[in-house]
């Protein structure tokens, strides 16, 4: 399997792929899997896709006759990819997709790969529907009880008809009955309402059921009854995007989807996306619009499952850290991308959902939460009203694990919080045979101590890989790449079964004791799967997991320094990465402090949670605005302890620091020194000591 992100020019590592010396081929670079390759111009875009190993569907093996293979040309200079890409870059839009959009209809933009020829460099995105392994966004609601009080409410009132006698307007009707009949008084109304109210009245034969919001506003009059109208909670992560239907009055969650967030194709990371919009004008707004489209048809999916229409949608709740939110809400991001990072606006913002292009009902009212700091956004105060942190008793550390970090520490008597640069590595990118959670996915690893030999499960299966029935319950899928929580018990397995040393360097002596330590030009590598893909773990991979679990600890350690403790007493992993992590692996990795392992848990998507508590109490919108102005922001980019932090927390699980309560659950190896491979590749000059 070909890293992602990995160039490859008629080679994928040593392994030749393609066709001609890539000196002068085009430069295709497919998202969001970051594969690239160079290729003879006049390629078809789905050859070059099927030899990089990208997930294109098809089935009708390039005859334009199935559709499945479509693709849209990202247009832009892409300076992180190296990449001017151009829609002439392209085929012209050939007479065959013509009557396939004549006759089956195709999205504007959207090209058939198995048609579209190479001509010159190009960016192509891979829409989640084309894909074979379709994304499995592991974001759902918890369980959790939230006193419901929403800020939209329905009242069915009968209204006196008109007569000559009496030449009140209906709204004036309208407004008498809700008193009369609601105790509801001092009303507004939007004029879209007032524009439909007629007919609504006369439709329902002078009956008709009102949604009033916060008790002041009405926003939506239907005829006769209507017993149930919906809010959504958004959570818009930089590598995911997660929604939550719920039915107001009940508070009960009908649908929840997830897709991929389409502005990954700007940059994997949030500095990628703001550094595009520096070296692009109007990338702003390129975003922006691909994220509004982007929860119109997470908006519409949800719908569809639920069995109601967009229309039924009357409020929405929105978190996502700092960049997020200001690309969602149409402003320049340019800001946060350097000192001292000035966000737009760090309150609560509440708005019509036309102001930001939402195809739900027209009068339906936008609530984001507010943000705390310029890299510490909405989606931390989403996690802060969830895990109510700042109601505890005990030293709490809450962490949503992500491709930037977000740390709270604290507890009733005060509250601190920052965020740390993780990176992708973490969800599977930068790692040579990562990938993100899909089927096929492994996702959990354990490694005999004795033998090295591994063993492991993979998405969509319940059994181990030593199971007799493990190839047969796995062939549609097949073993396809690891996926987040399946690097973090891979390189904790490997540390743990002496593979690894302290430092992160794959001691190549083992391969005595396993044919799977194999060498790999100067350093070694550790074959997982030995199959089609071959996966292996390659040491820039243990580096790339050594670099984000550092950053991470490092953040958590400076917010302990500000408290001056030592200790925590509980710690919470939130985020749908965080949830589907063993904490015991995560500590042992040492992407957190040492903690009584009983009270280290996963939260869940903690921050999606918050934006469901903000639209299901209207109580907690005034909570959460208050509890943030409180909270103590710590930015780590210019705290000069971070980076003595930093350096001390890539080792495994730390250079200096105890873990006596992870000692008592865990086995930890002694710790071990391996000099580099000899210059010839022999490894001959290999040595190892044990420290006392």
């Amino acid at each position: 399997m070909a890293a992602e992100g990995a160039e490859i020019s008629v080679k994928t590592g040593n392994n030749h792929v393609g066709n001609g010396n890539g000196n002068g081929d085009p430069l295709i670079v497919f998202m969001p899997s970051g594969r690239r390759g160079r290729f003879p111009r006049g390629t078809p875009v789905l050859q070059a896709a099927r030899q990089l190993g990208v997930d294109i569907d098809s089935v009708c093996g390039g005859r334009a006759i199935c559709g499945r293979c479509q693709v849209v040309v990202s247009e832009g200079e892409f300076a992180k990819l190296g990449v001017t890409s151009k829609g002439d870059h392209l085929s012209d839009f050939s007479a065959v997709e013509q009557r396939y959009a004549d006759k089956r209809s195709m999205k504007p933009g959207r090209r058939l790969s198995c048609q579209a020829v190479l001509l010159g460099d190009l960016v192509i995105d891979v829409p989640e529907d084309s894909q074979v392994h379709k994304q499995v966004v592991r974001k759902r609601a918890e369980m959790r009880a939230i006193e419901i009080d929403p800020v939209v409410k329905l009242h069915y009132v009968e209204v006196a008809e008109p007569d000559m006698h009496d030449p009140t307007g209906d709204l004036q009707r309208l407004e008498k009955a809700l008193k009369e009949q609601w105790g509801l008084t001092d009303l507004d109304t939007d004029l879209r309402v007032i524009q439909g109210l007629q007919s609504a009245l006369r439709t329902g034969k002078w009956t008709v059921t009102v949604a009033v919001h916060l008790g002041k506003q009405i926003t939506a009059v239907w005829p006769g009854f209507k017993d149930q109208v919906f809010g959504l909670a958004v959570d818009v992560g930089s590598t995911t995007i997660a929604g939550h239907l719920c039915e107001l009055s009940s508070g009960e969650v009908v649908a929840s989807s997830g897709l991929m967030n389409p502005q990954i194709r700007f940059g994997e990371d949030l500095m990628s996306r703001v550094s595009y919009v520096m070296m692009n004008p109007g990338g702003d707004a390129e975003m922006t619009k691909a994220v509004r489209d982007a929860i119109n048809d997470l908006a519409a999916a949800v719908a569809k499952e639920a069995g109601c229409t967009v229309q039924d949608i009357l409020e929405v709740t929105f978190v996502g850290n700092p960049i997020m939110h200001h690309l969602l809400l149409g402003i320049n991001p340019i800001e946060l991308g350097g000192a001292p990072f000035a966000l737009a606006s760090d309150g609560p913002t509440m708005f019509w959902a036309s102001e930001i292009d939402l195809k739900i009902h027209p009068n339906a009212r936008i609530y984001v939460l507010p943000c705390i700091a310029g890299h510490v956004g909405a989606d931390t105060a989403g996690v802060i009203l969830s895990e109510a942190p700042h109601e505890a008793d005990e030293m709490t550390l809450v962490v949503d694990v992500g491709t930037n970090a977000e740390i709270v520490l604290g507890n009733k008597e005060r509250l601190l919080a920052a965020s740390s640069p993780t990176g992708p590595a973490f969800e599977g990118a930068q790692i040579s045979c990562g990938q993100r959670a899909a089927p096929g996915a492994i996702e959990r690893i354990r490694i005999n101590r004795e033998t090295l030999e591994p063993r492991f499960k993979v998405i969509g299966c319940d059994l181990w890989s030593d199971h007799p029935d493990f190839a047969k319950q796995t062939e549609a899928t097949g073993v396809t790449g690891v996926c987040g929580s399946g690097i973090i018990e891979c390189i904790a397995e490997m540390y743990l079964a002496g593979i690894l040393t302290q430092d992160g360097v794959i001691d190549g002596s083992m391969a005595a004791k396993s044919p799977r330590i194999q060498p790999a030009e100067r350093t070694f590598s550790y074959l997982l799967h030995d199959g089609t893909p071959q996966l292996r773990i390659f040491q820039n991979d243990v580096r790339a997991i050594q670099l984000a679990k550092a950053a991470l600890y490092a953040g958590a350690r400076l917010l302990m320094d500000h408290l001056n403790i030592d200790k925590v007493d509980r710690i919470t992993l939130a985020g749908a990465f965080g949830s589907h992590i063993d904490v015991k692996y995560a500590m042992v990795l040492g992407m957190i402090p040492d903690c009584d392992l009983a009270k280290v848990s996963s939260a869940g998507n903690a921050a999606g949670t918050g934006a469901r508590i903000a639209l299901l109490n209207a109580a907690a919108r005034d909570e959460i605005t208050r509890v943030v102005k409180q909270v103590e922001k710590v930015e780590t980019a210019v705290e000069p302890k971070f980076q003595a932090h930093f350096v001390e927390a890539m080792a495994i699980p730390h250079k200096t620091a105890p873990y006596p309560h992870l000692a008592k659950a865990v086995a930890l190896p002694a710790p071990k020194v391996v000099m580099p491979r000899d210059d010839d590749g022999s490894g001959g000059g290999r040595r190892r000591r044990r420290r006392g």
